[in-house]
């Protein structure tokens, strides 16, 4: 197991997998934390969750370097991601209790309620393009609810992965409550089998999801997915171009260009596709991309150089089949895993920037006659994470983000992102189940009825 710098193709470390004895010695940990850990009282696991914070945030430069050197996140956005991964701890020290509160219903009982408790060792898969916020965004609400983590992380950030461990032992957590599990994918599914794992998340591709949903349901266990997405960002002919370009070119370059939430496919109404353009391709022009550890820098390195390889071809094979490229598309002449923001136009069906997910800094427009034809070529897509509509008239985006766009995550004017207030996730191949809010925070507890005459 090799952490790689994709900046620079050099290796970091070699990591050896845990054999079958540590890996029997972890999971036996977790079992035995969870039956104490349970019992534990909203404020004291509260306490150790608002210490984790502060070691966060104490250590917020150095984590923000290793995730720089694993995956290439330029670092400003690594330091912004460890802050963001305080907050969710923060709030779920401070809502949990409340969140998981009995709820009473009046019956013909003497008392009746629902009782929230948690399952046990939960699974974690999770992906390398923001190796703390998508850890942390499942371990708090998990861990306050009283189940344990197990974490499965991606291959190439091993180094991120035992720092989140050692975060949360440092903070107080016992020990197994939290556990790295420095394993192969080849090993998940023997992982959702074994009885002592109660249920799975998983963040990642869509044919991961699959995998993991299909061993969870062979095992009867609960899952929940966020997959891929294709998300489209919808420009109405009274949309406001100054507010909006500066806001669609920070979605489609942040992390650069590796979000499932990225803005993906620009749909235009047909009015202000010129100016639109001009403005659009100018903004993604000025991107400062090149070394991430450089604090302007907002696009790096993409993760590894096969995944760059495969969106370039995604590129080529587009302009092959008709689209226009207006910026970028052609690999630097630079060692590590750079590729420019490309800005690709005339988009169709049958062409992968219109079919498929373009993982890193690459926008396709595609040009419509009118609103209803925007909302038929938003929602033509296999993805459902998120939207945005931009428009001068709050009221009718309101109306066509409720009524038409396709999508768990829905947003009129601004950028879609994620938010510990809100509930997360998508619909259709971008998988099924919530994170965030209090709708995260039950998805791993037994809702359970109890019922006294």
């Amino acid at each position: 197991m090799q952490s790689i710098n994709p900046a620079t193709n050099s290796l970091i470390k070699t990591y050896e997998p845990l054999t079958e004895p540590e890996l029997e010695a972890r999971l036996a940990l977790a079992q035995r934390a969870f039956g104490d850990w349970k019992r534990q009282p909203f404020d004291v696991r509260a306490t150790m969750m608002r210490k984790a914070a502060a070691l966060l945030r104490e250590r917020s430069r150095a984590l923000a370097e290793l995730m720089t050197a694993e995956m290439g996140k330029p670092i400003a956005g690594g330091l912004g991601e460890v802050n963001k991964c305080a907050w969710v701890c923060e709030y779920y020290a401070e809502e949990a209790e409340g969140f998981l509160r009995d709820e009473g219903i009046d019956t013909d009982a003497r008392r009746s309620f629902v009782a929230s408790r948690p399952l046990g060792p939960v699974l974690a898969v999770m992906p390398w393009n923001f190796p703390f916020w998508q850890v942390f965004r499942f371990a708090a609400p998990a861990l306050m609810a009283g189940n344990v983590g197990l974490l499965k992380h991606a291959s190439n950030v091993p180094g991120c992965a035992l720092a989140i461990e050692a975060i949360f032992l440092d903070a107080g957590f016992p020990p197994g409550v939290f556990t790295t599990l420095l394993v192969g994918s080849d090993r998940v599914e023997g992982l959702i089998a074994d009885r002592r794992v109660v249920a799975v998340t998983l963040t990642g591709s869509t044919p991961a999801g699959k995998a993991v949903a299909a061993a969870a349901g062979a095992a009867l266990k609960k899952s929940v997915l966020e997959l891929g997405g294709s998300d489209p960002y919808v420009l109405l002919a009274d949309a406001d171009l100054e507010q909006a370009v500066p806001l669609c070119v920070f979605a489609r370059l942040l992390n650069s260009g590796q979000s499932c939430i990225a803005a993906k496919r620009f749909i235009v109404v047909e009015s202000i596709r010129e100016e639109f353009e001009e403005r659009f391709v100018a903004a993604m022009a000025a991107a400062v991309w090149g070394d991430p550890m450089n604090e302007d820098t907002f696009v790096g390195p993409m993760a590894r150089t096969e995944l760059r390889d495969e969106l370039h071809q995604q590129v080529v094979q587009s302009v092959e089949r008709g689209a226009t490229l207006l910026l970028g598309g052609q690999i630097p002449a630079q060692v590590g895993a750079y590729y420019p923001p490309t800005v690709l136009t005339d988009v169709r069906p049958g062409m992968p920037a219109y079919d498929e997910e373009l993982f890193g800094p690459v926008a396709a427009i595609i040009t419509v006659a009118d609103e209803a034809e925007a909302m038929r070529v938003a929602n033509d897509t296999i993805f459902g994470l998120g939207a945005a509509l931009f428009t001068r008239d709050v009221e009718r985006g309101q109306r066509l983000a409720v009524e038409h766009l396709d999508a768990g995550c829905c947003f009129v004017n601004d950028f879609v992102h994620s938010d510990p207030r809100l509930p997360f996730g998508g619909i259709k191949d971008s998988g099924y189940g919530r994170e965030l809010s209090h709708h995260g925070i039950e998805e791993f507890v037994n809702r359970k009825t109890v019922y006294v005459k």
